[in-house]
């Protein structure tokens, strides 16, 4: 396993209790940094945090500016500093077509996968902007760039990440602090419970290599765009989707 020098480094890793937050904090880990483990379950935060070196556990809805600002203060007083930031809490939600689509359901997955991602990096940005140093990284999806079927919300909310970090990218390019995305197809996560079983065949079918990814394959790749080697990026999408996405 490759390491990158991340010695000394503070990391957040939203959703980091499971699948592939977890495995990010763990490659996060590994390169030396600490990581604050977010997520909305406190108990599996603090049982996932146990299995790290120098992590803490924070109980968060990512949804929730209150929740989110107390989260930045309590990982401050943790740390004093955060260097990185990996926006990865999201859900699926059920799928369905869009005129039957629940309204709050809707609005639900909008407020976590996307809302979220805004809140966190409007929290944490100006943390890094005092040592003009930082690296965010944003889990988008494939489905925010081709659009699932029977999957409206989910996709809208992951298009909404990719122009997120579009937009923060450009505003933050002259500063220290590099934002980019990552879109993986489907991987394989406790998250595909929410997903009929239809439809994750349909998402595999579009899987030229035909599997699933690995929550570790993504991690991999967020560690290093985490890194100061990723210098020369930001604004910008890197595809783990075993081939469904070439641009």
């Amino acid at each position: 396993m490759n390491q990158y020098d991340l010695e000394g480094r503070i990391a957040v890793v939203t959703g980091a209790a499971r699948g592939i937050g977890l495995a990010v904090a763990e490659r996060l880990t590994a390169s030396g940094a600490s990581v604050a483990v977010w997520d909305v379950d406190g108990n599996e935060a603090e049982k996932s945090a146990a299995t790290l070196a120098d992590a803490c556990a924070v109980g968060v809805d990512v949804s929730d500016a209150d929740s989110v600002g107390k989260a930045v203060a309590a990982t401050l007083d943790r740390y004093g500093r955060i260097d990185c930031l990996v926006n990865n809490a999201g859900i699926a939600g059920p799928t369905g077509p869009l005129w039957e689509y629940p309204i709050d359901v809707w609005r639900k997955i909008l407020e976590i996968d996307l809302t979220g991602v805004f809140l966190c990096c409007r929290a944490i940005v100006p943390v890094m902007l005092k040592g003009d140093y930082g690296r965010i990284v944003n889990v988008a999806s494939v489905a925010g760039k081709e659009g699932n079927p029977n999957a409206s919300a989910y996709s809208s909310a992951k298009a909404g990440v990719i122009a997120l970090t579009k937009s923060l990218g450009k505003e933050l390019a002259a500063t220290g602090i590099r934002v980019n995305a990552v879109t993986p197809a489907t991987v394989q996560t406790e998250i595909l419970k929410q997903f009929d079983q239809s439809q994750v065949d349909y998402m595999l079918s579009k899987i030229p290599m035909g599997r699933l990814g690995l929550p570790e394959e993504n991690a991999a790749l967020i560690a290093w765009l985490c890194s100061p080697d990723c210098s020369f990026s930001t604004g910008a999408v890197f595809d783990t989707s075993g081939g469904r996405c070439t641009y």
